[in-house]
């Protein structure tokens, strides 16, 4: 465990090794990474050709790790991504031929262009880390991840993601776009021809093991605890929320807050940590009343709302 104020020299290689063809998306970078060593899965939803897919096929790249993808479409079946079991036409003999799961990194592209029926075929994936057909048990990859990317502005043709789903991502994100500074860096990279397929890799698997191993050590005090507790509480009794945080949520921040920490040099929780990453590990789980909706306009600002009500520790 590093000492307070020293940082992780294989996290921080991580993060600027990515930062190498994902310029100016720091933020979004570390967010990732805290998702990765909870073993908790991510969402990004951003408007095309801001880097989403960019960005997960650097971090897969940057880790000596295997990398799936899937271009989530109304045509894709459940069996591409978990697998199906192939019975040998002279012999008769069964054999499991493996989806796009079995790897270490999957993205699924515009998540919401897949059937339900896919889509809840990731279900067992993301909550379990294993797949079960035709009777048969197979476990998935370690350290396993989902990152899913989606757009909210061209929806035509999409099937939304219902709660049961949206609640297996410990987080959502938007890239946004880039500063005019960023952006110039940006095109000098792309005349570069500089992508993600250039990294190389700077951290195993056994060492990401290893770091969401270490996360279990960072310590967090009993009044941070609370205040985790009172802000899932308090979403589930404000007139702007109809369906407020369920524990599986309390628990996303509680491990989210103990990684972020981590990257952040510190072997202890801070107050800060669970603000910060409160909109990004709870927005996704609560529906909004329509006196939310008319007040809040989002439920980003709702949780921020919530956050002004709840006292912080000291």
């Amino acid at each position: 465990m590093e000492r307070p104020g020293n940082r992780n020299e294989k996290i921080d290689a991580l993060i600027n090794n990515v930062e190498k063809v994902i310029i100016g998306k720091r933020r979004a970078i570390e967010l990732v990474i805290t998702s990765m060593l909870t073993g908790g899965h991510i969402l990004i939803e951003d408007v095309p050709g801001v880097g989403k897919t960019r960005l997960v096929s650097a971090l897969a790249r940057s880790c000596d790790a295997v990398f799936g993808r899937l271009q989530m479409t109304p045509d894709i079946m459940p069996t591409d991504i978990t697998g199906f079991t192939l019975i040998d036409p002279g012999d008769h003999s069964k054999s499991f031929q493996k989806g796009a799961a079995f790897c270490n990194f999957l993205l699924a592209d515009e998540i919401n262009r897949a059937s339900p029926k896919s889509q809840s075929a990731l279900l067992e994936i993301m909550e379990e880390g294993q797949v079960s057909i035709d009777g048969n048990t197979y476990i998935l990859p370690v350290p396993f991840m989902v990152l899913a990317t989606q757009n909210p502005v061209e929806t035509y043709g999409t099937y939304h993601l219902p709660e049961a789903q949206m609640d297996r991502f410990l987080m959502k994100i938007s890239m946004g776009y880039p500063s005019e500074k960023d952006e110039t860096e940006i095109l000098d990279i792309n005349e570069r021809h500089r992508s993600s397929t250039h990294l190389d890799p700077v951290i195993t698997c056994d060492d990401i093991t290893a770091l969401a191993e270490s996360t279990v050590s960072v310590k967090c005090t009993e009044a941070i605890k609370t205040y985790i507790v009172q802000i899932a509480e308090k979403t589930r009794n404000s007139d702007y929320i109809r369906l407020g945080v369920s524990p599986r949520g309390s628990i996303s921040l509680f491990r989210a807050a103990k990684a972020y920490a981590m990257i952040s040099g510190r072997d202890y929780v801070i107050p800060d940590d669970v603000k910060f990453l409160s909109k990004y590990v709870l927005a996704h789980r609560i529906i909004l009343t329509p006196k939310g909706k008319s007040a809040c306009g989002s439920q980003e600002n709702a949780i921020e709302k919530i956050l002004d009500e709840v006292q912080v520790p000291v």
